[in-house]
């Protein structure tokens, strides 16, 4: 099952090995087991926005699909629709949700160009999924590192340790790699960020820098040499990038090639009690 929306599309594409897609009756299903801490890899994805009485609804469904999954305890809904709100605002922010309003990019690798600033010191490679121990924790520190204020280190570190843990294993089925930008001088990792190639369309993850490398061109030039490698290595002939809508690297894409061709709205509460809040 591929969605209309290319960034919902993407994003179950990058989802692990064993997730399960399940279609019903206006809304599909998305589950992966070996995450169940992954919001948005354990979700429910709607055909259409919400309407009014739809968080009710729609938290409903959810206790049904997911009842057997004790760990999941967040909640999650998308809809396959480019650019529709909905009434999201009214029906979920008041019961403790997070409105997600993420932008999607796209290029043909052709299409991507060297930012006039791009960093030619450092090294740009894939990681081995078999090897490069040390190189894969500093990834995961870096990612730490940059998480979201509020979100506890530990955890995160247990989270994104088994989100990438996910991706080895489709890089090991010849589905994209890992990149990594090193500081020519120590080969510590300044940046990185994957890409998920399915059927030929790649998808970018986790594009981070370390915070003593901001700033000096390393993040285009990571983007643009994945990209290249991404096409010649794992016949990528579509590249996809998404960002939160208020994003400061939406300008940095675009002057790599990129061009805006959707937004897409979702929602999220971490955590959710056994009672839900009234409306």
């Amino acid at each position: 099952m591929r969605p209309a929306s290319l960034v919902r599309g993407t994003d179950i594409e990058t989802l692990p090995i064993d997730r399960v897609v399940t279609r019903r009756s206006g809304y599909t299903v998305v589950q992966s087991p070996s995450n169940p801490r992954h919001w948005w890899g354990n979700l429910l994805l709607f055909d259409d926005a919400p309407g009014e009485g739809d968080a009710k609804r729609w938290e409903a469904l959810f206790e049904r699909e997911f009842r057997h999954e004790p760990c999941i305890v967040h909640r999650t809904f998308a809809w396959d629709r480019d650019g529709v709100v909905g009434r999201a605002r009214e029906e979920f922010l008041p019961r403790g949700y997070g409105l997600d309003e993420s932008i999607g990019l796209a290029a043909a690798p052709a299409d991507v160009r060297p930012h006039p600033r791009a960093n030619a010191e450092v090294v740009v490679r894939a990681l081995d999924p078999d090897g490069d121990e040390r190189l894969w924790r500093e990834v995961i520190a870096v990612q730490a590192a940059a998480r979201d204020e509020g979100l506890d280190e530990d955890e995160y570190r247990e989270f994104a340790t088994a989100r990438l843990e996910t991706r080895r294993e489709l890089f090991r089925a010849g589905r994209g790699a890992w990149y990594v930008a090193l500081d020519p001088e120590n080969g510590a990792v300044a940046a990185s960020c994957g890409i998920v190639v399915t059927a030929g369309r790649g998808r970018y993850q986790a594009v981070d820098t370390a915070e003593r490398y901001r700033r000096r061109g390393i993040a285009s030039r990571l983007l643009v040499d994945a990209a290249g490698d991404a096409a010649r290595a794992h016949d990528a002939h579509r590249l996809v990038i998404v960002a939160d809508a208020d994003y400061h690297a939406l300008a940095l894409y675009e002057s790599l090639g990129f061009r805006r061709v959707e937004r897409a709205f979702g929602v999220c509460r971490p955590e959710m009690t056994s009672r839900s809040p009234e409306a």
